[in-house]
């Protein structure tokens, strides 16, 4: 171990720095990953040693020099990891992989660019056993330091596909016998019993403009939440990772 100045790590390349117990600790376990260095705080003890002993060099910093370099340690716990990012499988690998499945669901996120909401529907994933979302590379976070963090761990096991055409995408998913269920609040929704195909895909868009047409139009069926609004305050609708882990759940318990 190590105790000395050295310079604020940052995201080069295939080098990614996560902080945060949860997300440092699914990193560590994650073992595809080569890790690279672990900051952690004086007497800082919730990474056990044995995943410790995964990393080859650990910097230790008294708070007021890790809070300097790294921030303040509300927010990431006093636990920064710098590792390499590991290699995951294409939409095509994965899909196969899937079709050996009795049941297989995908989430399709339109124009979701809060690392915030992704982490948190990554999340539901785990827990409602999808392991797959696919976003539009322009219009979606990257696997940025806070979305690792929002995950809490749920990025190391979610695959996150980045496709060019996200309508493009859904419509060669419908080749593999999925059927899609786009979630959508406007007055045209339908609200219907949930009655999953075993081979589904939920697409969800944002909250203020929800999916774009294009998308919505490769939709076999068009779903809408029912809620009781509150018009005096203006609440009137669900945060969409609230959203997609309701529909998880349907799918799940199905």
């Amino acid at each position: 171990m190590s105790k000395k100045r050295y310079q604020k790590p940052h995201n080069t390349g295939k080098i990614q720095i996560i902080y945060g117990l949860h997300a440092v600790r699914a990193a560590l376990l994650n073992g595809k990953r080569a890790h690279e260095e672990l900051y952690i705080t004086e007497n800082n003890k919730q990474i056990e040693e044995n995943l410790r002993s995964k990393v080859p060099k650990i910097t230790i910093l008294d708070h007021k020099e890790f809070k300097k370099l790294h921030g303040e340690i509300k927010s990431n716990q006093g636990i920064v990891l710098r590792t390499n990012d590991f290699e995951r499988p294409s939409l095509q690998q994965f899909l196969k992989n899937e079709d050996k499945k009795d049941k297989s669901i995908l989430l399709a996120l339109d124009q979701i660019t809060d690392p915030q909401n992704i982490g948190s529907i990554m999340r539901s994933c785990v827990l409602f056993n999808c392991t797959g979302i696919i976003v539009a590379k322009d219009n979606a976070p990257d696997l940025t330091s806070s979305l690792y963090k929002a995950a809490s761990g749920a990025a190391e096991i979610v695959n996150y596909f980045k496709v060019t055409n996200l309508k493009r995408s859904i419509s060669e998913l419908k080749k593999f016998g999925y059927w899609v269920y786009g979630f959508d609040s406007s007055n045209d929704s339908k609200s219907v019993k949930f009655n999953f195909s075993k081979k589904s895909i939920l697409v969800f868009g944002s909250e203020g403009k929800g999916m774009r047409d294009l998308v919505k139009k490769e939709c076999d069926e068009i779903i809408q939440l029912k809620i009781q609004k509150n018009a005096d305050y203006m609440i009137d609708s669900l945060n969409v990772s609230n959203a997609a882990s309701i529909a998880l759940y349907e799918f799940f318990k199905s």
